[in-house]
């Protein structure tokens, strides 16, 4: 039924003016801003609504993943911007940059997680 039909993520942010700045200059994404919020015009014709939400709680799962051809240099370019990266121990566990290598061991892309200001997570990948 909805097979042909467009479509596009949304997610709520605390800020609008801050995830602005963060979207379109440190990530430099297609920022528009619209009366209600921000659109963003990602590769390949993919779009994400962000909206301002005053209760708004940061998404406890990756929001979006963006491919790369090189998960290090995506890192140290981001680092460079600002970009924090995070942490985990166990199963994900990440190096001294924040990038999980599950690729040498079979488990997955390498992939390296961030937070947008309103905490929001966000993902850098390697195409497995």
């Amino acid at each position: 039924m909805l097979k042909n039909n467009r479509v596009f993520n949304s997610f709520s942010v605390n800020d609008l003016s801050e995830a602005k700045a963060f979207y379109a200059e440190t990530l430099g994404l297609d920022v528009k801003e619209m009366s209600v919020g921000l659109n963003i015009t990602l590769a390949g014709g993919g779009e994400v609504f962000v909206y301002p939400k005053p209760d708004h709680a940061a998404a406890s799962f990756t929001i979006l993943n963006f491919i790369v051809d090189n998960i290090d240099s995506a890192v140290e370019e981001l680092t460079s911007k600002g970009v924090t990266f995070e942490q985990y121990d166990g199963h994900m566990n990440t190096d001294e940059k924040g990038i999980f290598r599950g690729a040498a061991t079979g488990h997955g892309p390498n992939i390296a997680w961030f937070s947008d200001p309103a905490g929001n997570i966000i993902a850098v990948m390697e195409e497995m």
